[in-house]
């Protein structure tokens, strides 16, 4: 027993290892700012029948969702007579298949070990455009998933070790950035065979079978961990509804929670239907957040596999928001309903774990979407990132300022980064002020990020948190809400939507506040040290404010969050 636990934690950390060092050469050796600044990818290993067995602690929505696309590829690929061999590698995006959106661009390699099928490495990188209407191929304007740019089903991107040159002009001839997207597709395929090279190393030490007995273990190990976290946990059922923003409307998501001895249930009955938006979030994005609230219930040594992952059922009726039907489009939904499911699993656990659950967060990715010509050069250019806000208040502990929360878990664009590639300049970036949840312990402050248009800019903003504020818990108050607007070079300012889209002309600035976190506990109970050093800082939130901050606040250079 004790040589097999020995052979399980050394397999354990190898594959967690190999599939960290995947990403890292992923990230260095990708072309765009966004893989290789903000590192919005994510790595795998996973066994002969797509059982996850190891992931990079990366991007939440696409750590969820990888087990499930593997195995949604696996069948269409034998559904089309069509065998892995050795040498192969696919590559998929359709987000019914893959499990999130089509800017994320899945390649998964069969690895085999004198002849036989050892297991598959796998990652997913989310590539600036692909395509469609908009520029980063995310648009509010969509209404099918077409529009949304180029739709791949699992096709052989690599046979016998040679990538497949029909393959590869298929992808350039669909993007506005050919050189970036190809860089960024020969950085996933190098990280890969890197995954491949180092597994088969492990295996050829250990022996084939050695070594399958080994990843059993590790899931039978992981189950009995959660089982006995579960064991710990009241048993029970609780529910709530969140909202996100369309427009006038609010699309409701609605969650019932049930915590068993042998897992988690979580059922959207009662969730609003799909819209003709891409708000929609497949099923691989719904498990994703539902996945994620429970990993971050249980202890610390779970091990992130398919035994932990299989203690979770996702109940999410066809043709809601949370699971829709094809051709709904979807980009948003990966980015943004993702984020609100979480908020409301959340909100439906608070009374069943209140020592635990946290105030909501600033509850968006705040995307920002923008393109053009280079001045003088006829060439494209093509940015996408996300903007951190405030984090929500926790027993004990204040939010978080300025920070991505939840299912990103990317970081920031460097303003130099940006200010060299794109005809843009930054005037402010800073912490939010007033925009914290005030309570015993207040949430985290908001970002603002704003910079001046050199150049004619297409920008699209997609964002969440404008109408409604993320909420606190037990008296904590909520945090201020997201607000994005446009100041013309004639001193107009333009308020924006939570999704909008407009074009800067030089001289015109772009402001983005983010959401501040909401609060924890009664303020009158906040230690009189520290709501001093809020009043210093200007931090929480104050009724009537963001109205006016909205047309008179100066914007002022601030150190970087």
């Amino acid at each position: 027993m004790r040589s097999s636990a020995f052979l399980m934690e050394l397999v354990k950390s190898s594959l967690v290892y190999t599939s960290e060092e995947m990403a890292v050469a992923l990230r260095r050796s990708a072309f765009s700012p966004n893989i290789r600044e903000r590192a919005d990818h994510t790595c795998a290993l996973l066994d002969a029948q797509g059982r996850l067995l190891g992931q990079a602690e990366q991007i939440p929505v696409h750590i969820g969702s990888l087990p499930l696309g593997l195995r949604n590829t696996l069948a269409y690929l034998e559904g089309v007579g069509t065998e892995p061999r050795p040498g192969d590698m696919y590559v998929v995006n359709d987000p019914y298949i893959a499990g999130t959106h089509l800017n994320d661009v899945t390649l998964i390699r069969p690895v085999f070990y004198h002849g036989a099928l050892v297991g598959y490495t796998a990652n997913k990188a989310h590539h600036v455009d692909v395509g469609g209407m908009g520029h980063a191929s995310i648009t509010m304007e969509a209404r099918e998933l077409i529009q949304e740019g180029l739709v791949m089903p699992p096709i052989k991107l690599m046979e016998a070790n040679e990538l497949r040159r029909e393959v590869v002009e298929l992808i350039r001839a669909n993007t506005r950035i050919p050189e970036t997207a190809l860089g960024d597709l020969r950085a996933q395929v190098a990280a890969n065979i890197m995954g491949e090279r180092r597994l088969l190393e492990l295996v050829s030490r250990l022996g084939l079978e050695a070594y399958r007995g080994a990843c059993e273990e590790l899931l039978e190990y992981t189950n009995r961990l959660c089982r006995a976290a579960y064991a710990r946990m009241p048993k029970g059922s609780w529910e709530a509804e969140d909202y996100l923003e369309l427009g006038e409307r609010l699309i409701r998501i609605r969650v019932k929670v049930k915590i068993q001895d042998e897992g988690v249930e979580v059922d959207f009955t009662g969730t609003d239907a799909q819209v003709e938006a891409p708000l929609n979030a497949v099923l691989g994005v719904t498990t994703a957040a539902a996945t994620y609230v429970v990993r971050t219930l249980l202890p610390a040594e779970v091990p992130l596999n398919e035994g932990f992952t299989g203690t979770i059922r996702v109940k999410a009726p066809e043709g809601t928001i949370v699971n829709p039907k094809r051709p709904a489009p979807v980009a948003a939904g990966n980015v943004e309903t993702s984020q609100r499911i979480v908020d409301t699993i959340y909100r439906a656990l608070a009374d069943a774990l209140p020592d635990r659950i946290p105030a909501a967060s600033h509850g968006s990715m705040n995307n920002l979407m923008m393109g053009g010509i280079h001045p003088g050069t006829g060439r494209s250019w093509v940015f996408y990132e996300t903007i951190g806000g405030g984090g929500g208040a926790r027993p004990g502990m204040d939010g978080v300022d300025g920070v991505h929360v939840h299912m990103t878990n990317t970081m920031n664009t460097p303003i130099e980064v940006m200010e060299h590639y794109y005809p843009l300049r930054f005037v402010s970036y800073r912490f939010r002020d007033h925009s914290a949840g005030a309570g015993e312990w207040r949430g985290g402050m908001g970002i603002e990020r704003a910079f001046t248009a050199t150049a004619t800019i297409h920008v699209t903003v997609i964002g969440e948190r404008c109408r409604i504020r993320p909420w606190g818990l037990r008296g904590g108050q909520a945090g201020a809400p997201a607000q994005y607007l446009v100041r013309r070079a004639s001193g107009e300012v333009r308020p924006l939507r939570s999704k909008d889209t407009v074009v800067l002309n030089p001289g015109d600035t772009l402001v983005i506040r983010t959401a501040g976190g909401g609060g924890y506990g009664d303020p009158r109970r906040r230690p009189p040290e520290l709501a001093e050093l809020d009043r210093e800082n200007n931090a929480v939130f104050l009724e009537g404010l963001p109205e006016s901050l909205t047309s008179t606040h100066p914007l002022r250079v601030g150190s970087t969050p």
